[in-house]
């Protein structure tokens, strides 16, 4: 999980290589942290059951023949209410702006739910250059219907010409992002449309997520997964410390962070046993994505109002004004 630097234009084949950012949009939980792992072949974004768990813009990279796609995993697009919120939305859109794609998600299930419905209208309002969001407005505009799997085919293809009736989409793809059907073929298009140019990452690599960062968003994953309703959205974590020792094994040092000691008491649960099983899941899947022994340390501390500082929003790419 190393960081690019200047050096790195340059790589990929000696002719004819592709380049291109793809920025995933879509309403929460519609499955483009799913996408994003499938394209890349292994963990790059974290997922869960609930909604708005990706908090900043994840960059996921795969090679297909000559094209280098960097995908960015942006937080899904809902109505803000809170700071946190409102930052995550903008970094969503400040996503879309990046890429020299734009692939819309849409849950087949849910279809054109309000944020959904009000996505497209922000496309539309973009390609008329009429919003904030018109440096969109020219970019390919690809549509992936996702979870196809799970309606009846006359309700998918019903869905299709409503999104299609928009005017917004260059081409629409039927996917399953777990299973991957579907995702070679999106892959393929995608890598056709890649601008020509060098390749920006080394070919082994899969992401710009720093591994403290990956590590944190791990553990993150697994408190959400084990707890769902009982700590909603009150925790966050931070890899404090990081030791690389002699016989190849990482020591690493977390703090989960909550509002409240009554929170605190649920992470850790009867006699420590739910913190201890959140270790547990986490330490193992970070020795299968690292590929060595873990030894993970969780502790947990009350900061109130955590939401609200502005170093957190700077360590997750996140701008704190927004």
């Amino acid at each position: 999980m190393s960081e690019p630097t200047n050096s790195m234009a340059g790589f990929g084949p000696a002719s004819g290589s592709r380049c291109g950012f793809v920025a995933i949009l879509g309403a929460p939980n519609v499955g483009k942290s799913t996408l994003l792992n499938t394209l890349v072949g292994t963990k790059v974004s974290i997922v869960s059951p609930k909604v708005q768990t990706t908090r900043s813009r994840v960059l996921g990279i795969c090679i297909r023949e000559a094209a280098q796609l960097v995908f960015i995993d942006t937080p899904g697009i809902f109505q803000p209410k809170r700071r946190l919120d409102r930052a995550m939305v903008a970094a969503a859109w400040g996503g879309a702006k990046d890429g020299d794609m734009v692939l819309l998600l849409v849950d087949a299930e849910r279809g054109i739910d309000k944020n959904t419905a009000a996505i497209l209208d922000n496309l539309a309002n973009a390609r008329a250059g009429t919003d904030d969001n018109a440096a969109v407005a020219n970019k390919p505009m690809l549509l992936a219907i996702n979870k196809i799997d799970a309606v009846p085919k006359n309700t998918l293809l019903e869905l299709a010409a409503k999104l299609d009736a928009r005017g917004l989409f260059d081409e629409i793809f039927m996917i399953s992002a777990l299973d991957g059907n579907g995702v070679a073929d999106l892959e393929a298009r995608l890598a056709a449309m890649a601008p020509l140019g060098p390749w920006m990452f080394p070919e082994d690599q899969i992401s710009d997520m720093p591994g403290r960062l990956l590590a944190a968003e791990i553990t993150r994953e697994k408190i959400y997964l084990q707890l769902r309703q009982e700590l909603p959205y009150a925790a966050t974590v931070e890899t404090e410390t990081w030791e690389n020792w002699q016989d190849g094994s990482i020591k690493i040092e977390q703090i989960i962070y909550v509002e409240r000691p009554s929170q605190k008491a649920i992470v850790l649960g009867h006699k420590g046993e739910r913190i201890k099983s959140i270790g547990a899941t986490a330490r193992a899947e970070l020795e299968h994505l690292l590929e060595t022994r873990i030894h993970l340390f969780l502790f947990v501390k009350v900061r109130e109002k955590w939401g609200d500082d502005p170093e957190r929003y700077r360590d997750w790419g996140l701008d704190f004004n927004a």
